[in-house]
């Protein structure tokens, strides 16, 4: 079966490398997170045993101070100091094309034990998510487009 035909569990495991981050709200505005920024660079993994990994970090970083956080927007974990990282389990529903994620470990702590569920799409090299959650406690559809680099 060609590649462009595979389940999305089958086109989702490879390393990823975040090419935009962008959150908008109900109004089609776009509205920037603060303690990642609107140009954030990360990684993402995923093995074909069902692990993953992410690790996110605002591009500048200068103006962060060590202990600056905010609490944890709804369906995603928080960011310390203008970074973010979490790892686990997840589980792919090639029906809905829905990824959930079971947080095992995460840089915030209440963020551990997180289960998060996200839609996704891959097309050639190129993965798509897309998000309900919140920045300052207003809803917003973020949509991460990532590119595959292993």
């Amino acid at each position: 079966m060609p590649i462009a035909d595979s389940p999305l569990s089958a086109k989702l495991p490879g390393t990823w490398e975040l090419l935009s981050r962008v959150d908008l709200g109900k109004d089609g505005g776009q509205r920037i997170e603060p303690s990642l920024g609107s140009d954030p660079i990360a990684m993402l993994f995923y093995d074909r045993s069902g692990h993953f990994g992410a690790q996110f970090m605002k591009r500048d970083r200068s103006s962060v101070q060590p202990t600056e956080s905010r609490t944890a927007e709804a369906n995603n974990s928080r960011a310390v100091g203008g970074y973010d990282a979490y790892f686990g389990e997840y589980e792919v529903d090639d029906a809905t094309s829905v990824v959930t994620q079971r947080l095992r470990g995460a840089l915030s702590a209440e963020s551990v034990g997180l289960v998060v569920r996200r839609e996704m799409r891959v097309d050639d090299d190129i993965l798509s998510i897309s998000l309900q959650t919140t920045v300052a406690g207003e809803p917003v559809t973020r949509t991460l487009t990532w590119r595959r680099i292993g």
